[in-house]
């Protein structure tokens, strides 16, 4: 499985999706900071699962249709930083689309994350994290999760990490720095968590318009995860 993030810098980058969804074989693109209003239903081999309906800074999630069946997308509220109280730039800060896989049965929520600006703490972010775990894990009892994103935390990674294991999600960086573009605030924004996953690679695509590089995660289910099997008929 192979999962595209992208953060397009206020939709500046929106030019290169259909390029992103055909040369990488992805089989699901996740977006950041796009103009939902502006998006096309389809990105070559991807289809538009939704996208957040109230924010200025929206998130989207596209699925290829041949390798995935969705079954829906929610979108939710996170706690707001100042930032968000005073500017309003985004109120839903996280959407997640449940799918299940044509090729193998396993069901598994793909999800898109944009956490708090670098104005706000480390302490919210990680609270943001793990209440969008908790929503992503109300979508299906038992699901494999894959949740991937700006998640504004350059510093203090390996605390991060810590955090993630003692609630069982993998914490997986990127093979370079996905954001350069102030000699201070620089590093590694934009990476996975997952739950139920072996993440084989995350990588660091070329700069493209936005201030942000796409990273590409591949993925593989996890030796405990078994494929969805349909109730008995009654």
């Amino acid at each position: 499985m192979r999962v595209i993030s992208y953060n397009l810098r206020k939709h500046q980058a929106s030019g290169e999706l259909v390029d992103l969804a055909q040369n990488f074989g992805v089989d699901a693109l996740c977006l950041q900071e796009c103009d939902t209003s502006d998006l096309p239903d389809t990105l070559g081999p991807l289809r538009l699962a939704d996208s957040t309906k109230g924010n200025r800074l929206g998130l989207a999630i596209y699925y290829r249709p041949d390798r995935f069946t969705a079954h829906g997308t929610k979108t939710f509220a996170l706690k707001k930083s100042l930032h968000d109280m005073v500017l309003a730039p985004a109120h839903e800060r996280l959407i997640g689309t449940r799918v299940r896989d044509n090729e193998t049965d396993h069901e598994l929520v793909i999800a898109s994350f944009h956490a708090a600006p670098l104005t706000a703490t480390n302490s919210l972010r990680r609270n943001q994290i793990h209440a969008a775990h908790a929503e992503l894990l109300g979508m299906g009892t038992g699901l494999m999760t894959l949740m991937v994103g700006d998640f504004n935390y350059p510093f203090f990674t390996k605390n991060l990490n810590e955090h993630m294991k003692n609630t069982g999600y993998e914490l997986s960086l990127s093979d370079r720095r996905t954001y350069t573009r102030y000699k201070v605030f620089k590093g590694h924004f934009d990476f996975a968590t997952s739950l139920g996953l072996n993440i084989e690679n995350v990588e660091t695509l070329p700069r493209g318009a936005s201030d942000h590089l796409p990273i590409l995660v591949t993925a593989e289910y996890g030796q405990d995860s078994t494929p969805f099997q349909e109730p008995p008929a009654s």
